[in-house]
């Protein structure tokens, strides 16, 4: 059974950073690209960055671009994205993926279960 646990969330105030890490088990995705999304309170789920299985391609949402970045470990079979000087707006909850074929949640193979992060001002 595939597993994709997330941690690292939390509470912090604007400007500071967390950094968030995904654990996978029951299958490996070294050969697969690997992400992160997040959803908002009363939006939908959106897509925040992806990186390649060799860890040499990345991608980021807009927004987060020069803030956030996004690291895997194939070996550990984890993908990590840290993030720094947070806002308000980046407050929601974060959502590891893998087996990631592109941009929209259809696009995504596995899931987890989600880590809360809440930006303060």
């Amino acid at each position: 059974q595939v597993q994709l646990v997330e941690s690292g969330g939390g509470l912090v105030q604007a400007g500071g950073s967390l950094r968030l890490s995904c654990a996978a088990s029951g299958r490996t995705f070294s050969n697969e690209a690997m992400g992160w999304f997040r959803q908002a309170p009363g939006k939908e789920r959106e897509f925040v960055a992806v990186i390649s299985w060799s860890g040499r391609g990345t991608s980021y949402t807009d927004s987060v671009k020069g803030r956030f970045t996004i690291s895997r470990d194939n070996a550990k079979n984890t993908v990590n994205l840290q993030m720094n000087s947070l806002k308000p707006e980046d407050t929601a909850v974060y959502y590891c993926a893998a087996s990631v074929g592109g941009f929209r949640e259809s696009d995504v193979g596995y899931w987890g279960q989600g880590t809360q992060v809440t930006v303060s001002s």
